[in-house]
């Protein structure tokens, strides 16, 4: 790890640190009402309980299960249509004023309709995981395509290569790096999908059931560490899918800072 990565990670840490002890002393001395939040230090206790809780456990990893599921079948459906619409311009003429019209339609406001459409209310999240993860990962995939080198391409056709196989020897390998990038983004908001459609329709279990059942305990401490572990795990998941990509494309992202 270079000496700026971890800089730059004591310094993140130390903004972490100085934020909760800022709100710890809005606590102490009475800007903020305890009878309205509790101390921090409460909820990073309960959080800490949390971390021991089986029951909690169960409720993370219906949480995770679902997007794990639902951005593997978004993976499997947008890459391939991105590669389609990447080749065939024809097709994606066609497919373009569908595609800007659905991707802007936030995924929240789907909920009642995927809850009308699928009875078991695990379906009707991993649906709207797959719907939410589709986009970033086609539009990354389409930009990689418009990236690739003409020439490789042609090199390839004066082979006597056809189009198909230009698709998945030369375009697809050189748009990996931006397809891992959609990827990345894509893990950015499943955990969101997930727990909205959760606190919504609870029955599936999942972080989001679990903050209905604190809050209807009045248990705010609880609600708030729950929120803080779905923080850590979208961060840890984040980093985690970081790491990946440079490790996997360093070159690419060489090739990127050098542009810059």
């Amino acid at each position: 790890m270079s000496s700026t990565a971890i800089r730059r990670g004591a310094l993140g840490a130390a903004g972490v640190v100085g934020f909760v002890a800022l709100l710890e002393a809005a606590g102490r001395l009475g800007i903020i009402d305890r009878d309205v939040l509790p101390y921090v230090s409460t909820v990073l206790a309960t959080a800490a309980e949390l971390a021991a809780d089986g029951g909690f456990h169960r409720h993370v990893l219906a949480t995770l299960g679902a997007c794990a599921a639902g951005l593997l079948i978004a993976f499997a459906v947008a890459v391939p249509a991105g590669l389609l619409l990447g080749t065939v311009p024809v097709v994606e003429r066609s497919v373009r004023p569908l595609v800007e019209f659905l991707r802007p339609i936030p995924s929240v406001s789907l909920i009642p309709l995927a809850m009308f459409l699928f009875v078991d209310s695990a379906d009707a999240k991993t649906s709207l995981i797959v719907y939410t993860c589709c986009w970033p990962l086609l539009i990354n995939t389409l930009y990689g395509l418009a990236d690739v080198d003409p020439l490789a391409k042609d090199t390839l056709r004066g082979f006597g290569f056809g189009e198909p196989a230009v698709a998945l020897r030369v375009s697809l390998p050189s748009a990996a790096p931006f397809i891992a990038t959609g990827v990345r983004i894509a893990v950015g908001v499943t955990l969101i999908v997930a727990v909205s459609v959760e606190i919504v329709a609870p029955g599936g279990g999942g972080i989001g059931a679990y903050l209905v059942e604190a809050g209807s305990a009045n248990r705010v401490d609880r609600v708030l560490a729950a929120v803080v572990w779905s923080g850590l795990l979208g961060l840890a998941a984040s980093l985690l899918f970081a790491a990946g990509e440079r490790r996997l494309f360093h070159w690419h992202t060489a090739r990127t800072g050098e542009a810059v």
